[in-house]
């Protein structure tokens, strides 16, 4: 699973992930400097954390703050929900919930039985799909929830770690945000073509934890 991720300011966006949106470039470096280099983990009842996810609902990006996990009734969900399976959602027979784009730079997980912390990236800026849904906490506001899609890692990486983000390719980006295709096509398309994002992923052991 995904528990924490990073968003370096100093990003170089290559592969053209904002699609040249100049002004949506720097809110994303402006909210990540104001950041301080905190690792991003999921929103809660105490840390009210509202990370950077980028959306369409009239078919045009835009940039949001969203809750990293769902609401229920009013409170963080009891049930696991930070993360979705690619595999249960493909079951869905029709579209996929209203969807969304997570920028970051890195993602951590945790080796076991070793307990070593890894850090995972490609040297700039990548997008981790997520599925969305809206929420409103106890005290009345309302939130953009988000929850990042999860497939099965690669096997040069299976040894750290046995799960790792859908990852989004620039040109496939438009497609994950809009497209109204089945749920089932939508998401193996996305698993496929991640598949070429992930070649361009390192891992690194790092001497503590994110």
């Amino acid at each position: 699973m995904c528990a924490s991720y990073g968003l370096d300011p100093r990003f170089t966006d290559s592969r053209d992930i904002l699609a040249g949106d100049e002004a949506m470039l720097e809110a994303l470096r402006t909210w990540a400097a104001d950041n301080d280099g905190e690792t991003l983990r999921p929103t809660g009842k105490i840390k009210r954390n509202l990370n950077p996810i980028i959306t369409a609902p009239d078919g045009a990006r835009r940039l949001e703050r969203g809750w990293w996990g769902y609401l229920v009734n009013g409170e963080p969900a009891k049930f696991p929900s930070i993360n979705s399976r690619s595999e249960r959602l493909s079951t869905g027979r029709g579209p996929l919930p209203p969807r969304a784009l997570v920028p970051a730079t890195r993602w951590f997980e945790m080796q076991k039985p070793q307990r070593a912390w890894h850090e995972f990236a490609t040297g700039e800026l990548f997008a981790m799909a997520a599925v969305t849904r809206p929420g409103r906490t106890a005290d009345g506001e309302e939130h953009t929830c988000y929850s990042i899609v999860m497939q099965d890692a690669p096997d040069r990486l299976t040894g750290i770690h046995d799960r790792s983000p859908v990852l989004v390719p620039h040109d496939f980006a438009d497609e994950w945000l809009t497209s109204g295709a089945p749920a089932a096509e939508l998401i193996d398309e996305a698993v496929s073509l991640s598949r070429g994002v992930l070649e361009g992923v390192s891992a690194a052991e790092m001497s503590g934890r994110p």
